[in-house]
């Protein structure tokens, strides 16, 4: 099978494509034919200097949508011929930019009906992500207040449907050019974090979702309610945060995202229901990995962007 493989760390010039032997499924392994496979920003991280996976050579992608070619011994969720899509193991797992990848069974669900796997493929992770931060994490009920930032980011945007789906009023951060896009999410409020301090703007928040860390991550302590809480996806970087969230009565939890078949499931339940769907900025044929890459890190995409398998069709 054709992959996308990287012999060392550096900028999207190392990506390249191989020929590896097509993977065979293991226990309880389903072997997935893949039609799309999404871009998240931890592919160019752990492109640029290994991140969790520092070994070499490897072949990354975590997000997979597809169609199964075989099961292995003990599987009882999916049969060769189903189309599925799922987010493989997470650091440990990746490997879905390829034609072929075997992974846990119960990393995947049946893919919607309603959606391409053009689209499929876009969701996993990212959704994932905003799901396990906003309805495991924060357990968001209606009528509270989530401030999302970076909203129009591939977490973020599918972050502000999945909190309004839970009822909540929803404040999300981005430059001005994309608030319509964040309004037409479902969102209450949006803020140009370029011209306007959200500090200022906002307070009395009952979750803040976070994705950029830094300076964001510790002033966003400042506009949660006594018991509220900050979900970050990258670690803290003030040695006073703990002291801070502790005097202001809040909580604060970092997030690395979780296969989860429960999950996958209820990310299809939403998308089958017409309330969740992903932006799709760009799209690349499998061996142009390299400019995905390269155009995910300027970060000034809007949504996602997705790796399609020559020759297999994703519609």
């Amino acid at each position: 099978m054709r992959a996308i493989s990287q012999d060392t760390h550096g900028g999207p010039e190392v990506l390249r494509e191989i020929r590896l032997p097509r993977p065979v499924p293991g226990l309880s392994e389903i072997l997935v034919a893949v039609r799309a496979a999404g871009v998240n920003p931890t592919d160019w991280k752990h492109r640029s200097d290994g991140l969790f996976l520092d070994t070499l050579p490897k072949v990354l992608g975590w997000d997979v949508s597809g169609v199964v070619e075989a099961v292995g011994y003990g599987v009882t969720l999916f049969k060769p011929g189903d189309e599925v899509f799922g987010m493989l193991p997470y650091p440990y797992g990746a490997g879905s930019h390829a034609e072929y990848v075997a992974a846990p069974a119960r990393s995947f669900s049946h893919k919607p009906a309603s959606i391409d796997h053009l689209q499929a493929g876009a969701l996993p992770l990212a959704a994932l992500t905003a799901y396990q931060a906003i309805v495991d994490t924060a357990d968001v009920r209606p009528g509270q207040r989530v401030l999302i930032h970076a909203a129009a980011g591939g977490v973020g945007h599918l972050a502000v449907q999945i909190a309004k789906f839970r009822g909540a009023y929803v404040i999300g951060t981005a430059s001005a050019p994309k608030h319509d896009f964040v309004r037409s999410l479902g969102a209450d409020e949006v803020i140009d974090y370029r011209s306007v301090d959200f500090a200022e703007a906002v307070a009395d928040v009952d979750m803040v979702l976070d994705p950029l860390s830094g300076d964001t991550r510790v002033r966003s302590l400042d506009v949660l309610r006594p018991g509220g809480v900050l979900v970050s996806l990258l670690p803290g970087t003030d040695p006073g945060e703990a002291a801070k969230a502790a005097a202001r009565g809040v909580r604060v939890e970092t997030l690395l995202v979780e296969a989860d078949h429960a999950g996958m499931n209820a990310v299809a339940a939403l998308v089958e229901a017409g309330s969740l769907r992903a932006r799709i900025e760009a799209t690349f044929p499998l061996a142009e990995a390299a400019k995905a890459h390269a155009l995910g890190e300027t970060d000034r995409t809007t949504g996602k962007i997705v790796l399609v398998v020559e020759g297999h069709d994703a519609s």
